[in-house]
């Protein structure tokens, strides 16, 4: 079953100014190129199934815009859509590419240029096309690493967190191809007062793979469930400085992970695409959530007042913003906005793409730590999750904790908690299938069952990348996009 694998970026940055996405209120057009926004693409197949993925460096797509782009990948390269996913990185600075019901009519959520996802659509299915044209004979390998002090849970420094790194390695002829990333975390160093395009904190992980491992290497950065986690209690600023400390570390992390890979060339592929059925939550009526509004309001500029750390000044102020997104959702639902919008969102997916021993999840939308935690826990083997993948819910999955505490998250999410569990039962199931023979279109070869909390009894399979292009660094203005393979 020999693997045959190759791997592609384009470079997707804005050629203009454009409103960069990720904080309400604030007008914020960008004024240059800090780092490349990439859409990178990674292809594996062998005698009898191929698997593709691909990691934009947006903060969202929408869904029905998602699906549409997977489709054209999956007809340009004759694959299932099953077998296609598509991701976001989800950082906080780049161009508008959704439309987000909670924060309508806000200056900072303008509707997405359409030119400008056409464009990304149109290079996302160039780097697709390219990676599997230069499929090449190759070996790949799963380890993962431990990246604890990058971020950790925005609530309390002490609240739940998952430090671990998926990292699958592809290498050909010995030499570093490919390195795919699995991390949960929100790309929010930079915040409202930066106006540059950045990828964030990944792009300083990228780079530190690229100085060990080759600028050759394609390096996908995919976000794991980060409803609940960003670096907010570990930064000193939100500063490009800070972006890089932090993504070093990452890097250094993944690097050290990556030391001892056992690769193989004798890889199982499968995909499954599993649809569904979720409910929104019950909201409150306009005139419940305009007093919940004006409390968030009332506690926010109590703490401001009392001088209380940046920290705690921070969740009170998005709280804020997540009750006026609450506000936003009790007038669409009287006015039957919501309703067209549920229709936007449906068919309601979740994806598995099985490669070799280990599974990665694709889940739409921004989930709590906690239901990635118990995924690794229930999966029959090996499994990482991957979330804004092929869409968006308009909002956050909380935990039922989360939901009876309240806060930002929970106040501006569309469904309940329920629909974690519902995501980790289908996807558990997908998993169980693919674990096994999967008929007609995978060998008889079974992946080794692992237990994702048993370190010490994990084989650990990952590799070297590399063998394509990527932009190079600290992009000027607008017009110095593109070096040599790279399109912008």
């Amino acid at each position: 079953m020999s693997l045959y694998a190759g791997a592609a970026t384009r470079g997707i940055s804005p050629k203009q100014p454009m409103q960069l996405c990720g904080y309400p209120h604030v007008r914020r057009i960008s004024t240059g190129i800090h780092d490349p926004l990439l859409a990178s693409a990674l292809f594996l197949r062998n005698a009898s199934y191929a698997v593709l993925m691909c990691s934009l460096d947006l903060i969202m797509l929408n869904s029905d815009v998602a699906r549409r782009m997977r489709r054209s990948v999956a007809e340009a390269l004759g694959l299932a859509e099953s077998c296609v996913m598509i991701s976001c990185t989800h950082t906080h600075s780049a161009p508008v590419t959704l439309e987000y019901l909670p924060f309508k009519d806000d200056v900072a959520m303008p509707l997405p240029e359409i030119p400008y996802l056409q464009s990304v659509e149109r290079l996302l299915v160039e780097a697709a096309q390219e990676a599997q044209a230069h499929a090449q004979p190759a070996e790949l390998g799963w380890t993962s690493a431990n990246a604890r002090g990058v971020g950790g849970n925005r609530h309390s420094p002490d609240g739940p967190t998952d430090p671990e790194v998926g990292v699958l390695a592809v290498r050909s002829a010995g030499m570093p191809m490919a390195a795919g990333l699995i991390y949960g975390m929100h790309p929010t160093v930079l915040h409202e007062d930066s106006t540059l395009v950045s990828a964030d904190f990944p792009h300083y992980a990228r780079e530190q793979l690229h100085e060990t491992l080759g600028s050759e290497l394609v390096v996908l950065y995919n976000t794991g469930p980060a409803g609940n986690q960003s670096p907010r209690y570990q930064v000193t600023g939100q500063t490009f400085l800070e972006a890089e400390r932090l993504g070093r570390k990452l890097g250094k992390a993944v690097l050290a992970g990556m030391e001892n890979l056992n690769f193989t060339d004798d890889v199982v592929l499968a995909g499954s695409l599993k649809s569904l059925d979720l409910k929104q939550r019950q909201l409150p009526s306009a005139k419940q959530a305009e007093a919940i509004l004006a409390t968030s309001r009332t506690e926010y500029e109590r703490l401001k007042d009392a001088g209380a750390g940046q920290a705690q000044v921070r969740t009170a102020e998005v709280s804020v913003f997540g009750a006026e997104a609450q506000l936003k959702l009790a007038h669409a639902q009287q006015s039957g906005e919501l309703d067209r919008l549920l229709a936007r969102l449906r068919p309601f997916e979740v994806q598995v793409l099985r490669i070799g021993n280990a599974c990665v999840v694709g889940w739409p939308g921004e989930f709590f730590a906690e239901y990635g935690l118990q995924l690794k826990q229930r999966a029959a083997m090996r499994s990482f999750v991957v979330t804004y993948t092929n869409g968006e819910l308009q909002g956050y999955i909380v935990t039922p904790e989360a939901a009876s505490r309240g806060g930002y998250e929970a106040a501006s999410s569309l469904f309940g908690p329920e629909t974690g569990a519902a995501m980790i039962s289908t996807a558990v199931a997908a998993i169980s299938e693919l674990a096994g023979e999967h008929p007609g279109e995978i060998p008889p070869k079974q992946g080794l069952p692992l237990d994702p909390h048993n370190r010490s009894r994990r084989r650990e399979e990952a590799e070297s990348p590399g063998s394509q292009s990527h932009p190079p660094p600290h992009v000027g203005g607008y017009q110095q996009q593109g070096h040599g393979k790279v399109s912008s």
